[in-house]
């Protein structure tokens, strides 16, 4: 197994994570420094040489206002002149030492800053400070201090000169940082873009694509194609998830070629029961006929001849084998429940309760009996074992009766949690709530049968039917006038209504 493979997918996403932050990490950084530097030279540029060109100037302008005070001294030789001077030196040296705050960073600069000041000085030793102490406007100092002072003149302009080259230097030093600060966002962002892609590629390599084709296997084999294999690709956890659903799948082939086996010897066992149900109503069933037949002859035909004991030993073999004959019968019904009898349908209950009165007339008229049904709904399940439901309750409500009151027969219809609640309460003799289990139990009697007839399998075949339909069938105990039987039925799904185009 690769490394690849043994990465889980919450490691790859944590990976994944790290990789993005550390691109953003990266670019912040880059983009930082580039920012920083452009606003460097930006600041240089706008902070320190522009103002520095500008100082110069005045620098300038300081010295020319000491020139033209000297002169126009000498020539007037009034103090008021000198206040320009004197100003001019303060202005000077306030604006030389700004200057020098200034072009710190500019070594050429400072040199001619040095340059000019020297030059100053030594112009106002020479020459300003002897015209101001002998204001004489035929003084040989006159002319010599104007071509001394063109000299600093010719300073000045060399500072300026070298201001303004330091200031193209920085226009060109910004025009340059911003151009490396456009490249690198420009990097920046394909950077993050072509990280990001990366990072989406991998993901749909090692991720998204294997857990597409475990969800198409998935899928597959839940629409009923057992056969297909379930991949075990991708990160570690859905590896093994893969293998684990791939290992669910093989324990549900085993299993559903066990129940096919074993649905085959139902199979086989049905028809061997259908072979039984055969000969138990019609190979069985003949001797016992026989023997009712030929008794029942022998009374006719000797009876005369017999004394009681003989005609009450005849009449015990003619009800033991009419007996024998109803639980063969009975036994038929119980075992074709769900077998035999298995044609889901709609099912109209009051359609079908109507029939069973109408099989059961004679018995109810002749017991005066009244029943007492609502409107019953229509559910699914097989139209002639719901038919001996209703026949099996109503007939058991009417047997139990009490002697000197007519049957009185009240369904109830109700609904919860997806289920009809169906109630049948009789004014009978009643169960006693001890027996509530028992009598849904096969051949299961709670009286003598000299009192009431019948096979006791009546209850157990409604039991059967019930559960067969999935529902569930109870006594209820609660109930003090009578009997009270209880069971439900599903309620059908509805039937989605068809697309409209």
């Amino acid at each position: 197994m690769t490394e690849r493979r043994r990465l889980t997918s919450q490691r790859l996403f944590a990976l994944t994570i790290g990789a993005m932050t550390l691109l953003i990490v990266l670019g912040s950084w880059a983009g930082y420094a580039s920012l920083a530097d452009t606003t460097r030279v930006s600041d240089r540029l706008q902070l320190k040489i522009s103002p520095a060109a500008t100082a110069v100037v005045e620098l300038g302008a300081a010295l020319v206002d000491q020139e033209t005070a000297v002169r126009g001294f000498v020539l007037a030789r009034e103090q008021q002149f000198l206040a320009p001077y004197n100003e001019g030196v303060t202005t000077e040296q306030r604006i030389a030492n700004r200057l020098r705050t200034l072009l710190a960073d500019e070594p050429a600069a400072l040199r001619g800053l040095e340059d000019v000041e020297r030059a100053a000085t030594a112009w106002r030793a020479q020459f300003a400070q002897p015209l101001i102490a002998d204001p004489d406007p035929r003084s040989p100092l006159v002319v010599t201090s104007k071509t001394a002072f063109d000299g600093i003149r010719g300073g000045v302009t060399a500072l300026q000169q070298r201001v303004d080259e330091a200031r193209a230097a920085g226009r060109k030093a910004l025009d340059s940082s911003r151009r490396s600060r456009d490249t690198i966002f420009a990097i920046i962002v394909a950077g993050l873009l072509a990280g990001l892609f990366v990072i989406a590629l991998l993901l749909q390599r090692l991720i998204f694509r294997p857990l597409d084709r475990l969800q198409s296997a998935v899928r597959r084999v839940a629409d009923g194609d057992f056969e297909h294999r379930v991949p075990a690709a991708g990160p570690a956890d859905l590896a093994q998830l893969g293998a684990s659903v791939e290992a669910m799948r093989e324990r549900v082939v085993t299993a559903l070629a066990e129940s096919r086996a074993q649905e085959e010897r139902l199979r086989r066992s049905n028809s061997d029961l259908e072979q039984f149900a055969y000969v138990a109503s019609h190979d069985l069933q003949e001797p016992l006929r026989k023997i009712a037949s030929f008794c029942q002859m022998l009374q006719r035909r000797y009876s005369e001849q017999l004394d009681d004991r003989a005609r009450q030993y005849i009449a015990f073999a003619v009800d033991g084998a009419t007996r024998m004959q109803a639980l063969i019968n009975d036994l038929l019904a119980f075992s074709r429940v769900g077998r035999v009898y298995d044609n889901v349908t709609d099912v109209d209950l009051s359609a079908t309760m109507r029939r069973v009165r109408n099989d059961l007339a004679v018995r109810l008229e002749d017991t005066d009996a009244t029943v007492e049904t609502p409107d019953l709904p229509v559910v699914q399940g097989d139209p002639t074992l719901l038919a001996m439901l209703w026949q099996n309750l109503i007939s058991n409500a009417v047997k139990f009766r009490k002697p000197d009151e007519p049957p009185k027969i009240t369904v109830e219809l109700g609904q919860a949690d997806g289920f009809y609640e169906f109630a049948v309460q009789d004014n009978g003799i009643g169960i006693e709530p001890q027996f509530a289990d028992k009598i849904f139990v096969i051949f299961q009697r709670l009286h003598p049968r000299d009192v009431y007839p019948g096979t006791g399998i009546g209850l157990a075949i409604c039991k059967r039917i019930v559960e067969h339909h999935g529902g569930r069938i109870w006594l209820d105990p609660t109930s003090t006038d009578g009997a009270r039987i209880c069971f439900t039925l599903p309620v059908p799904a509805p039937i989605p209504e068809p697309a409209t185009a």
